[in-house]
């Protein structure tokens, strides 16, 4: 997606050779126009499975606005999002995994309502970020758990070179990329 690359180029900033910082447009502050073009972009890629798509399921934080976005697109089905921490209000029986935060350095639990996320939906994930593929499996286990069926993922920047994109891939899992990078060289975002 072009206009998303240009402003990955033009806005992100890139920290040593891991770290890509875009939360001027897309995980701290939020550029509507340019999620409105990015849920057009994902209702193209998975125009085959729209029609069967009933929930969107992300991960909180930052993966619940693209979403919200990305719904209008699909018909607006339900986004469900996981929960890292166990609020009080959380009283109902719930899928539980957990992850690794590279961000954070620790393991991170994550949890859905059971009521949200039944057997039988068909589900398509989508996530602002895919690196080490942490987030996404283990969005995938609470759906396997769930009994529902996993459509695709949808993700808006994926770094390559940290090699989540292949694990899901190598699992027969469908995963559509935005703007995937090859690699971050001398401040320098190299796509694929």
């Amino acid at each position: 997606m072009e206009i998303l690359k240009e402003r990955i180029c033009r806005d992100g900033v890139a920290i040593g050779t891991e770290i890509l910082k875009v939360d001027s447009f897309l995980n701290h502050q939020i550029d509507a126009a340019l999620f409105e073009k990015i849920g057009e972009e994902f209702a193209s890629r998975f125009s085959d499975v729209a029609p069967q798509v009933n929930k969107i399921v992300t991960i909180e934080a930052s993966g619940i606005a693209v979403a919200a976005f990305v719904a209008r697109y699909f018909d607006y089905p339900p986004v469900v999002f996981a929960k890292k921490d166990l609020p009080n209000t959380m009283t109902d029986a719930y899928y539980f995994s957990e992850i690794m935060s590279f961000t954070k350095m620790k393991m991170a639990p994550i949890r859905i309502a059971k009521k949200y996320l039944n057997e039988g939906d068909k589900v398509l994930i989508i996530d602002d970020f895919l690196a080490h593929g942490q987030a996404a499996i283990g969005l995938l286990n609470l759906i396997e758990q769930a009994g529902a069926e996993l459509l695709g993922i949808g993700i808006v920047i994926e770094k390559a070179f940290q090699g989540g994109g292949k694990k899901l891939r190598d699992r027969n899992v469908r995963v559509e990329s935005l703007a995937v990078i090859e690699r971050i060289e001398d401040g320098t975002i190299l796509f694929a």
